[in-house]
């Protein structure tokens, strides 16, 4: 029998985000992760080169590659639901625990341990809080190009994400927040 890691991560291009949203294009789990993947690498590297961290930029990619992997099983729940209370999101951890386990299962055993601090991370190590920067400001970039496209329904959500952001303490947030999100608004032609 064939392991199934990699063609169910692979799956995550088949689940939808912004569920509750009208959405002038869908975007799903796969495609948010690379964004995220590269917007973590970026951070780190920001902050190490431009304000004296000391973090591992491809770590903290490959991180987010990796950081929605249990909604394979999970699916996105949306953000207003994770968070609507404390009971529903230590509810919605366990099940995302229990998600990723199941997911590590598909692996050889061999193999696991390679993957394993990708899939269940050190939520305490520096360069995933670093991740967690990057899955915000993936999805204030989300907020700004359906904005930027007409669509309304994203205002609020691009304010709660952008104010979310400015209160983090990290440099190099803030200088990505005012270089580079503003350029995901623009058309291709105004962008070149």
């Amino acid at each position: 029998m064939s392991e199934k890691f990699f063609s169910l991560i692979g799956r995550l291009r088949y689940i939808d985000r912004w569920s509750l949203m009208r959405n002038t294009r869908k975007e799903n789990v796969a495609e948010h992760s690379f964004m995220a993947a590269i917007l973590a690498h970026a951070l780190c590297a920001i902050e190490n080169e431009l304000f004296g961290g000391d973090l591992d930029p491809c770590y903290a990619a490959v991180l987010a590659l990796y950081h929605e992997s249990a909604e394979v099983f999970t699916g996105d729940l949306p953000t207003p639901v994770k968070y609507h209370s404390d009971e529903i999101r230590k509810a919605y951890k366990a099940i995302e625990e229990k998600a990723e386990r199941k997911l590590m299962g598909f692996l050889p055993e061999d193999t696991a341990g390679v993957f394993l601090p990708f899939v269940s991370p050190d939520k305490d190590c520096a360069e995933y809080a670093f991740v967690k920067y990057a899955d915000k400001l993936a999805a204030l970039i989300k907020c700004v190009e359906e904005c930027a496209a007409g669509n309304s329904e994203f205002a609020a959500a691009k304010a709660s994400a952008e104010a979310a952001l400015r209160a983090e303490s990290a440099e190099s947030v803030r200088y990505v927040l005012e270089h580079f999100v503003d350029a995901f608004g623009l058309s291709l032609d105004e962008s070149i």
